[in-house]
């Protein structure tokens, strides 16, 4: 049994690039460090004594920069390439996190937050567009199953560490995510070579496939992006008010709260590359998704089951396999649509629909919590994911 077991984990990871497998440790430097995060709605209210409505103002400016800073990221890395794009997007959001931890103005807080997402989520497409460079099409949801998981196994550290460090003093998780992101942007310059330009044999193959629509035509990808987003807004409540009821409803500190988030990460990093090998074309992406947003569904609506701890845990289980589910087949789905000349726009508007969703997730959230309580809040979470649940169970009959 437990040699069957090894076998299942050797066989999910064989065959990876070793650039994929460079990234993803880039990637797992630079997440070891987020705890700015998932604590910024605590540093708001806790320290700097902001309502919970002005930190929901804050969350949605952070997810306006990166709204911005996505569609700028994917504008630039059909221009430039990806390779600059990272090196200078971790180098400057490394910098200006250190900025961030002086503001205590409501006005500056949202300027310097906007700035630092503006350019620090700049990253993202550019990171999707270097995996799927690097990998081949038979191993590419498989390559950014171990970019989530190096994302998720250095969330864990961060999460868990984070918790620690802002019981001692907040300023610490500025620091910490600060510094790692500029390491991580050091290591990228110094273990992966800038690419060179594209090999006859790529170019060959992007000649012979049929022309792609722009994303910003392809009706089917905006649906798909519309039931993406509706997910997404549900999703980040996980970083934005769920750590507050957790707080304020369970009074669970910060080091707890931590362990939640340490859950979330470490299931990622041990079973979903495994889930994705044992997944990956033997059923329609979209009806793996559909099971994913049906579980994250479940994972709101068994708050208002019964009132004792277990419960968040088994939220935090629901909606950590839901997230398995769904988001390696959403970004596989989405480089499925594209070709290496307009990649990088496909999954900006792919990635645009999280940095939307960070927008209005926390505003909608806050909201509805101050004004109609946390139940109410997580009823129209679970409404939200079972919208998007119908909506990718119809999208197989666009395609």
């Amino acid at each position: 049994m437990f040699a069957k077991s090894l076998q299942l984990y050797r066989n999910a990871y064989l065959g990876l690039p070793k650039s994929v497998w460079l990234l993803s440790g880039v990637m797992f430097v630079n997440r070891s460090g987020t705890m700015v995060l998932p604590f910024l709605s605590l540093y708001l209210t806790q320290k700097l004594h902001f309502s919970v409505t002005d930190a929901g103002i804050v969350m949605g400016v952070y997810g306006t920069g990166a709204l911005c800073g996505t569609f700028l990221g994917g504008k630039l890395t059909d221009k430039i390439g990806f390779y600059y794009i990272q090196f200078f997007s971790l180098l400057f959001a490394g910098t200006m996190l250190l900025v961030i931890m002086h503001l205590t103005n409501f006005y500056a807080i949202c300027t310097g937050v906007f700035i630092f997402t503006l350019f620090g989520d700049s990253f993202r497409p550019a990171n999707a567009a270097a995996l799927a460079y690097y990998s081949e099409a038979e191993n590419r949801t498989r390559s950014f199953s171990l970019n989530r998981l190096a994302i998720n196994l250095g969330w864990s550290i961060g999460g868990g560490m984070g918790g620690i460090l802002a019981e001692i003093n907040y300023d610490l998780l500025f620091w910490a995510d600060g510094i790692t992101c500029v390491v991580a942007a050091i290591l990228l310059r110094v273990l992966l070579k800038a690419p060179i330009q594209k090999s006859k044999i790529h170019a060959e193959k992007s000649i012979e496939k049929p022309q792609i629509l722009s994303p910003y035509r392809d009706k089917v990808y905006w649906f798909f992006m519309v039931c993406v987003t509706l997910y997404a807004i549900s999703f980040f409540q996980l970083f934005s008010l769920e750590p507050l009821y957790f707080r304020t409803v369970y009074h669970l500190p910060e080091s707890q709260i931590g362990l939640l988030m340490v859950c979330n990460g470490l299931m990622i990093a041990f079973i979903e590359m495994i889930l994705v090998h044992q997944l990956d074309g033997k059923f329609l992406k979209t009806n793996l998704i559909a099971i994913g947003t049906a579980l994250t569904a479940l994972s709101f609506w068994v708050f208002n089951t019964y009132f004792f701890v277990g419960i968040l845990w088994i939220s935090i289980i629901l909606n950590t396999v839901g997230e398995m589910f769904a988001m390696p087949f959403m970004q596989s789905f989405s480089i499925e649509r594209s070709d290496e000349s307009n990649r990088g726009q496909y999954i900006a508007m792919y990635t645009m629909c999280y940095s939307f969703a960070q927008i209005s997730s926390p505003t909608i959230g806050s909201q509805l919590a101050e004004h109609f309580g946390f139940t109410t809040l997580w009823y129209v979470m679970g409404g939200f994911c079972v919208l998007s649940t119908l909506g990718f169970m119809y999208l197989k009959r666009l395609k």
